[in-house]
C-alpha cells in the first residue's frame, strides 16, 4: 500500500471509530473518551512512521485498520490518553518489531510505575481502605488521596464499587494526565494546633481589662 495514503486512512478509520457506538462503550468495559481515541490515532501515526513496511503488512487496508483500533481502544480504555502516547513512544524506543496490543499494554502498565502511579482499581481499592485523617495517610501516590477527594470520601466509602469506581475512574485519570504531563502534586500537611489556644476578648472585655489596669497603675 502507498504510503502516502496511510494519513488519509487513519483519518477515515479514527471518523469511523468516532461514529461507532461500540468505540464509545462496551457492554464489559468503560466509556471510552474523545482523548483516548485521539491518543490512539496518534500512536498508530507513529507506529506507521516508525515502522512502514511492518505497519502496512499488518494494516494493509481500512477494514484491518479500523477492526485493529477498535480492539486496541477497548483494551487499553483503562489508561489515561496522555499515558498511551507515552507508551507507544516508549515501545518505538525499544521494539525492533512493530508491537501488538499485548506489547503496548505492557508498557502502558510499566509507565504508570514510572511515574509511581498505581493502576486504577489498585488506587481505588486503596482510596476506599484509607483511615481517617484522610492528609496523614501514606499515600501510594498523591493522586490517589485527590482523586478520592475530588469523588467524595462518603460517597467513596458508603456505595457500591460498581456505582463510584468508574466516577473515581475518571477523576484518577485526570490526575494521571496531569502528572504525565509533570505536574507536582502534594496532599496538604495539618498543621499542629497550639498548645494553648488564645481566645480574643470582648469589647466589654477589653474596657474592664483596661479600667484594671488604670486602678493598678493609680492613674
Amino acid at each position: 500500500m502507498d504510503k502516502t495514503r496511510v494519513r488519509p486512512l487513519l483519518n477515515e478509520i479514527t471518523q469511523q471509530i468516532q461514529a461507532s457506538p461500540s468505540a464509545s462503550a462496551t457492554s464489559a468495559g468503560p466509556k471510552i473518551s474523545e482523548a483516548q481515541k485521539t491518543s490512539l490515532a496518534a500512536s498508530f501515526e507513529l507506529l506507521r512512521i516508525n515502522y512502514g513496511n511492518q505497519f502496512n503488512a499488518a494494516y494493509p487496508d481500512v477494514e484491518s485498520s479500523t477492526a485493529a483500533m477498535r480492539l486496541w481502544l477497548k483494551n487499553l480504555a483503562d489508561f489515561p490518553a496522555e499515558l498511551i502516547v507515552k507508551a507507544t513512544e516508549q515501545a518505538i524506543q525499544h521494539e525492533r518489531y512493530l508491537p501488538n496490543l499485548a506489547t503496548l499494554r505492557g508498557y502502558c502498565e510499566n509507565a504508570y510505575q514510572l511515574y509511581g502511579l498505581p493502576e486504577a482499581h489498585t488506587a481505588y481499592v486503596e482510596a476506599c481502605r484509607a483511615p481517617q485523617p484522610k492528609s496523614e495517610f501514606n499515600w501510594s501516590h498523591p493522586a490517589v488521596y485527590f482523586a478520592g477527594k475530588a469523588t467524595d470520601w462518603f460517597f467513596l466509602g458508603s456505595e457500591s464499587e460498581k456505582m463510584v469506581f468508574p466516577i473515581f475512574k475518571r477523576n484518577y485519570e485526570l490526575l494521571c494526565e496531569r502528572v504525565i504531563k509533570g505536574e507536582a502534586l502534594e496532599v496538604p500537611v495539618l498543621q499542629a494546633l497550639p498548645e494553648e489556644v488564645s481566645i480574643p476578648l470582648t469589647k466589654k472585655e477589653n474596657l474592664k481589662h483596661l479600667s484594671d489596669m488604670k486602678k493598678a497603675l493609680d492613674l
